[in-house]
């Protein structure tokens, strides 16, 4: 790759956590449109990180239960680009396998909005599986915690079904 391609690549993933900030920082419409203008500028067919990385986000910029649950879909087609057989030594395949536990842990979520309990349990259990990837040694800044918490607080939701 070359410089000038790995400053593009920076200057999208920036763009991507400026709208990361906004979603954050309760913006949810702003950051929906922002996110809409950089998939349309790197594609179906972009970078698989940028796409997995902003679908991932799109989702939860959704109003309704379906369009997030196509976000998120959408995040995990492209995170199966990057850890597949073939490119399993591309430099973000590893950072990608942390994304897994909470791809499908986000899908499994978007089933349980959608009233379809069994699609839930197989993300969520995936998501349990995928989750040993995460530092559990608190040197993770939470965020392994967090995700198995996520997954904890889903289970017990997903038993009432």
């Amino acid at each position: 790759m070359t410089e000038q391609q790995e400053a593009s690549q920076d200057v999208v993933m920036t763009r991507i956590g400026q709208a990361i900030m906004l979603l954050h920082g309760g913006d949810r419409e702003e950051a929906r449109n922002r996110f809409g203008a950089l998939w349309a500028e790197i594609g179906e067919n972009g970078d698989a990180l940028h796409r997995c990385t902003l679908a991932h986000y799109m989702a939860d910029t959704q109003d309704d239960p379906g369009d997030e649950l196509a976000w998120d879909l959408r995040a995990l087609s492209a995170a199966q680009a990057l850890t597949g057989e073939g490119v399993a030594q591309h430099p973000d395949a590893l950072a990608v396998r942390a994304f897994y536990p909470s791809l499908h842990l986000n899908l499994a979520a978007d089933y349980v909005k959608l009233q379809r309990p069994a699609a839930a349990r197989i993300h969520l259990d995936r998501a349990r599986r995928a989750s040993g990837v995460l530092a559990d040694d608190g040197m993770d800044d939470g965020y392994g915690g967090g995700v198995r918490a996520a997954i904890g607080r889903l289970e017990r939701r997903l038993r009432e079904f």
